[in-house]
C-alpha cells in the first residue's frame, strides 16, 4: 500500500508538468493530422505523396528541435539551484542582491538557443528543397515525386519559426510555466485547418494551391505560432525579464555547449526518425497503396507518441530538478512512475485499434472508395502491430528523456544506433523480403527495433544514475529521502 501511495503521490507531480505538455504535443500533431486527412481528401497519390514530404520535413524538424532540447533541462537546473540555495528565483529580486546569477545564465541559456535554431533552420531548409529536387531519384512513382517536391519547397520556410517556436518553449517548460503553449497550439489547428482549405480549393480570395498548398498554410501556422508564443512569454512577469531574442549576441562558449548537449539529442531524434523515413521509402517499393497505408498508420502512431513525449520532457525535467537538489531516491522512481503512465495509455490506446480498426482509419480511407480498398485493407493489418509497437516507442522515448535529465545525452545516440539499425532495420528488412511479409514486415522489423531500444535505454539509465548517487555526498541521498 505503502507503494502504491508513492507511486500515486509521484504521478501526480508528473502529471503536473506531463499532462500540459503531452496536451500541447497533441494539439501540435493535430497540424500535421489535419494536413494528412486533407491529403487524403485529394486522393491516394497525393496521400502518398505529402506523406513522403512530412516524412522528410519531419526528420528535419526533429533534429532540429533536439539541438535546443536541453535548454529545457539547463534551465531548470538553474532554477533549482537557486531554490535550493535559498535565493531569489531567475528572473526574480532577491531582498538585497538585485537579479541572481541564475537569471543571467537563462538569458544566456535563451539567447544561445535562438541562435542555434536559426543555424538549423536555415540550414534544413535548404536540405529540404535539395530533397525534393532528388525525390524522384529515390525509387518513388514519378508523379508522387514530381508532387512532393511542390509540398517540401512550400514547407521549407516554415522550418525557421517551427525551431524559433521551440527555442522559446523548451525555455517555458524549463520555468516550469508551459500552460501557454497548449492555448496556442489548440488556436493553431483551426488556423491550419481553415488555410489548408482555403489554399487548396482557392477560397477566400487565396491562390489554388492544391497539395502545395498544404505545406503553404503549415509554414504560415508556424510563423503564427512562434509570434503568439512569443507575444504571450512577454507578458509572462516571470518569463519577461529572461526573454532574449538577440541571438546575434549570443555567448559562443554557451553556444558550443547547447550543441555539445545538443547534437548527440539530435543524432538521436535523427536516428529514429531516419529509421521511420527509411521504411516509408522501403514502403514505397510495394506501391502507392502500401505507402499510403504507411502514412496513415504512422499518423496514428505519431499522434500516440506526444503522449511519450509529453512524458519523456517531464522526466527528464524533473530528474535534473532533483539531482540538483540532491534527491536521488526520488531521480529513480520517476522512470518506474514514467513507465507505468505510458504503459496505461498504450494499453488503452492499443485496445481501440483492435476494437474498432475501421473507425480509427476512416479519417484516412473512404471504406465506400474501391480505390481506398488496398490502402484501408493494409493499415488495418498494421493496426495490430502497432497495438503492442506503440508501447517500446513510448518506452524509449521515455529513456531518452532519463538519461537527457543526467546530461548524458552521448548514450542514447548510441543505443539508438544499435537498436535502430543494427537490429531494427536488418529485421525489417528480413520480415519485409526474404520472409514476404510486406508492409506488415517492415512494421515488426519497427517493433524489434523500438523494443531493442528501450531495453538498452532504461539500463542505461540505472546504471548511471546508481554510479552518479555512489560518489554523491551523504547529506545529498538524505535529502532525498
Amino acid at each position: 500500500m505503502q507503494q502504491l501511495a508513492i507511486l500515486a503521490r509521484d504521478s501526480r507531480a508528473l502529471a503536473a508538468l506531463a499532462v500540459p505538455l503531452a496536451l500541447t504535443q497533441l494539439a501540435q500533431v493535430a497540424l500535421t493530422t489535419t494536413d494528412t486527412i486533407m491529403m487524403g481528401v485529394l486522393g491516394t497519390e497525393a496521400l502518398a505523396a505529402g506523406g513522403l514530404a512530412l516524412v522528410v520535413f519531419n526528420q528535419l524538424r526533429t533534429m532540429g528541435v533536439g539541438l535546443v532540447t536541453s535548454v529545457g533541462n539547463q534551465v531548470a537546473a538553474a532554477a533549482a539551484r537557486a531554490e535550493r540555495a535559498g535565493g531569489a528565483g531567475p528572473g526574480e529580486t532577491g531582498a538585497d542582491t538585485g537579479p541572481d546569477a541564475a537569471g543571467a545564465e537563462v538569458r544566456g541559456l535563451v539567447r544561445a538557443a535562438m541562435a542555434v535554431a536559426t543555424l538549423a533552420g536555415l540550414a534544413g531548409a535548404v536540405l529540404m528543397v535539395l530533397i525534393g529536387q532528388a525525390a524522384g531519384l529515390l525509387g518513388q512513382d514519378a508523379a508522387v515525386a514530381d508532387r512532393a517536391q511542390g509540398m517540401l519547397a512550400a514547407l521549407a520556410p516554415g522550418l525557421l519559426p517551427c525551431l524559433w517556436f521551440q527555442a522559446i518553449r523548451q525555455f517555458s517548460v524549463g520555468m516550469r510555466r508551459p500552460q501557454a503553449l497548449l492555448q496556442i497550439t489548440i488556436a493553431s489547428v483551426a488556423v491550419n485547418a481553415a488555410l489548408n482549405w482555403g489554399f487548396i480549393h482557392g477560397t477566400w480570395g487565396l491562390p489554388e494551391l492544391g497539395l502545395t498548398g498544404i505545406g503553404v498554410a503549415t509554414s504560415s501556422v508556424y510563423l503564427l505560432s512562434f509570434l503568439a508564443l512569443y507575444a504571450s512569454a512577454r507578458r509572462d512577469p516571470q518569463l519577461a525579464p529572461l526573454l532574449s531574442l538577440d541571438f546575434w549576441r549570443a555567448d559562443v562558449p554557451t553556444v558550443r555547449r547547447l550543441l555539445g548537449l545538443g547534437t548527440p539529442i539530435a543524432a538521436t531524434y535523427g536516428s529514429e526518425a531516419g529509421f521511420f523515413s527509411v521504411t516509408a521509402l522501403l514502403a514505397g517499393s510495394f506501391g502507392a497503396a502500401a505507402l499510403a497505408a504507411h502514412t496513415a498508420v504512422n499518423q496514428l502512431i505519431y499522434i500516440v507518441f506526444q503522449v511519450a513525449v509529453g512524458l519523456s520532457h517531464a522526466a527528464s525535467i524533473n530528474v535534473s530538478r532533483e539531482l540538483a537538489l540532491g534527491a536521488y531516491p526520488a531521480a529513480r522512481r520517476i522512470k518506474n512512475t514514467a513507465l507505468a503512465c505510458g504503459a496505461a495509455v498504450t494499453a488503452l490506446v492499443g485496445i481501440v485499434y483492435l476494437v474498432l480498426p475501421e473507425l480509427v482509419l476512416r479519417p484516412f480511407f473512404d471504406p465506400g472508395s474501391p480505390a481506398d480498398q488496398p490502402g484501408l485493407r493494409i493499415a488495418t493489418g498494421l493496426l495490430v502491430v502497432v497495438a503492442v509497437l506503440q508501447f517500446f516507442d513510448c518506452a524509449q522515448n521515455i529513456g531518452v528523456g532519463l538519461l537527457r535529465g543526467l546530461d548524458d545525452t552521448r548514450s542514447g545516440f548510441r543505443i539508438t544506433l544499435i537498436g535502430y539499425w543494427l537490429v531494427g532495420l536488418p529485421a525489417a528488412w528480413l520480415f519485409a523480403y526474404p520472409l514476404d511479409g510486406g508492409t506488415r514486415g517492415l512494421w515488426l522489423g519497427l517493433l524489434v527495433g523500438l523494443a531493442t531500444t528501450a531495453v538498452l535505454l532504461l539500463r542505461r539509465y540505472g546504471l548511471a544514475l546508481g554510479r552518479k548517487e555512489a560518489v554523491a555526498p551523504a547529506e545529498a541521498v538524505a535529502a532525498g529521502a
